[in-house]
């Protein structure tokens, strides 16, 4: 099971972007499909995109579709959330999640492992 550990969020004003980064420890990272949620204050969790264990399907949100971009690196054991023209209502709470399964489009939410989420503020 590998451990996560996002990084990369912070405040951003409207039209601006951010890059989340999700590390992984632990053995075989390259196996795992990679998947980032967000929770925003009193909202359910909210997939956002997910990623297969070679990085060459990939899967979005309709609302993140054309400003985020999902991606890995298996050799640094990281996953990538490139965000543009973020909107306030991108505010949340981002998390990474790590799955052995095959990717699936709706994800799995009850994924091997979590990480502790990221905040990322999105101001007017």
């Amino acid at each position: 099971q590998v451990q996560l550990v996002e990084s990369g969020g912070g405040l951003v004003q409207a039209g601006g972007s951010l890059r989340l980064s999700c590390a992984a420890s632990g053995r075989f990272f390259s196996t795992y499909t990679m998947t980032w949620f967000r929770q925003a204050p009193g909202k359910e969790r909210q997939f956002v995109a997910t990623i297969s264990a070679s990085g060459r399907t990939t899967y979005y949100a309709d609302f993140a579709k054309g400003r985020f971009t999902i991606s890995r690196d298996n050799a640094k054991s990281t996953a990538y959330l490139q965000m543009n023209s973020l909107k306030p209502e991108d505010t949340a709470v981002y998390l990474c999640a790590a799955d052995g399964g095959l990717i699936t489009l709706p994800p799995t939410t009850n994924p091997q492992s979590w990480g502790q989420g990221t905040q990322v503020t999105v101001s007017t």
